[in-house]
């Protein structure tokens, strides 16, 4: 007779039974959009929170380190909408188009919609997929193929979000500013799913900010779907300072047209565990992706970049360079994958990961890969960790600047990197100024 032999679930795990249990019926979409949920389910509930034991997830137990499953957020109130009116705030002064998704809601009231540009169209998820459209009903699956039990529990218990449009042609001056911001006074979990695509030949920038209270246990799982046509280019900039002890994890799926150029940078500083993924498919010939991320970590922060970018076709071009700062007690951690079809000759890819540790106690794991199917390229991959190089801070002590000036100096030219790759000057400079704030807290 043989016994079976059942995984133990978690605490957490069983929570998120409950919560898809209890909240199914009361999500968006008509019956194709339940039929993808409830298989997406089935797939989370088979795999479980990610472990160590996936690949993926080889540096980030997040079935240790979820502890329990929070109900998801309540609609947001009066008050909270009053709460959130200052949020996305690093970018405030740049006059962008400002969308805001309040405690996993898209708060229409308080988004600045009047006046869309020509070409540009946004709507809150929860009523488009209200709709059963057959994009929108496929939208909520994948757009790019991956298998990923965080991403299979997005598409099940995902609420709103927005989701915005560029036709073909049109040039968007005006960067739109997805503000995702949690005021809710008790833990709860934000599940928000978006989606942008941008037609062929157009132009458009987007930024992403994720903030919340400090000292509230919430929980965030988010997915941005981009959908890009050939010849368009994107700019596409992900700010996550979530609060102290929040859960973050975000997830990019990116599908790249012919001849298009996308330009994406991640940067964390904020938040007790942050995973952001990012799945790329250069689909089409002519593609050019620059993908950068910066981390700035303190504490006991944890923080994971991990990437994974597919040449699907012949004669694309990828550059990869992310970067950690990493002090006290913190972690982060860098997954970088880049796959080469047998189709994709001529493809040109390079990736970089630097990490910078200021603490004897502070750690940072990097694991490059390169799976390669075609013989006509040009790839490559390299990690580097180390200390400020005491040579370059005497120079600058020895012409009277103080210590921790000097370290300051020192950390942002080995930000700048980075983030001055930025065409958008006031995100750029926005960005600089984040970092000389989280060096001020540095004491």
């Amino acid at each position: 007779m043989n016994a079976g032999i059942r995984p133990i679930r978690t605490q957490a795990e069983l929570g998120l039974v409950d919560v898809y249990t209890t909240s199914r019926q009361g999500l968006p979409g008509g019956s194709d959009v339940a039929a993808v949920r409830a298989a997406a389910f089935n797939h989370f509930a088979l795999a479980g929170l990610p472990h160590p034991r996936i690949e993926a997830w080889r540096y980030t137990d997040l079935r240790r380190l979820m502890r329990d499953a929070k109900p998801l957020a309540a609609p947001p109130d009066a008050e909270a909408r009053a709460m959130a009116h200052d949020a996305g705030g690093v970018f405030a002064a740049l006059g962008f188009r400002r969308l805001v998704i309040l405690n996993g809601s898209f708060a229409t009231d308080i988004s600045d919609l009047a006046d869309l540009e020509a070409g540009l169209t946004i709507r809150s998820m929860a009523e488009a997929l209200a709709l059963d459209e057959p994009l929108l009903s496929q939208g909520l699956g994948t757009t790019v193929p991956a298998d990923d039990p965080a991403l299979a529990l997005n598409t099940a218990l995902a609420g709103d979000g927005v989701v915005i449009t560029v036709s073909p042609g049109a040039t968007i001056e005006r960067p739109v500013h997805l503000v995702f911001v949690n005021t809710g006074p008790t833990p709860a979990a934000m599940v928000t799913r978006s989606l942008v695509v941008v037609g062929g030949g157009a132009r458009a920038t987007f930024v992403e900010t994720h903030e919340g209270r400090d000292q509230l246990d919430y929980q965030i799982n988010t997915v941005l779907q981009l959908v890009v046509g050939d010849e368009a280019q994107v700019d596409h900039v992900k700010f996550t300072r979530e609060g102290s002890v929040a859960i973050h994890v975000g997830t990019l799926l990116a599908n790249i047209g012919a001849r298009a150029k996308f330009n994406e940078l991640g940067f964390i500083a904020g938040g007790a565990v942050v995973r952001n993924q990012l799945f790329v498919l250069l689909a089409g010939e002519g593609t050019e992706a620059n993908l950068r991320g910066l981390s700035l970590l303190a504490d006991r922060q944890h923080a994971d970049s991990t990437l994974a970018v597919d040449h699907a076709v012949a004669g694309s071009q990828s550059r990869e360079i992310f970067k950690a700062v990493v002090d006290d007690e913190a972690r982060a951690v860098f997954q970088g994958k880049i796959t080469v079809r047998p189709q994709a000759q001529k493809t040109d890819a390079k990736m970089m990961s630097r990490a910078l540790l200021l603490s004897d106690r502070a750690e940072a794991d990097c694991k490059p890969e390169l799976e390669i199917f075609a013989d006509d390229v040009q790839c490559g991959h390299g990690a580097t960790t180390g200390t400020l190089d005491d040579q370059l801070k005497f120079y600058l002590m020895a012409r009277g600047i103080p210590d921790k000036e000097a370290e300051a100096l020192l950390i942002q030219a080995f930000a700048a990197e980075v983030v001055g790759a930025i065409e958008h000057e006031g995100v750029r400079d926005a960005l600089m100024d984040a970092t000389v704030a989280w060096l001020g807290q540095r004491g």
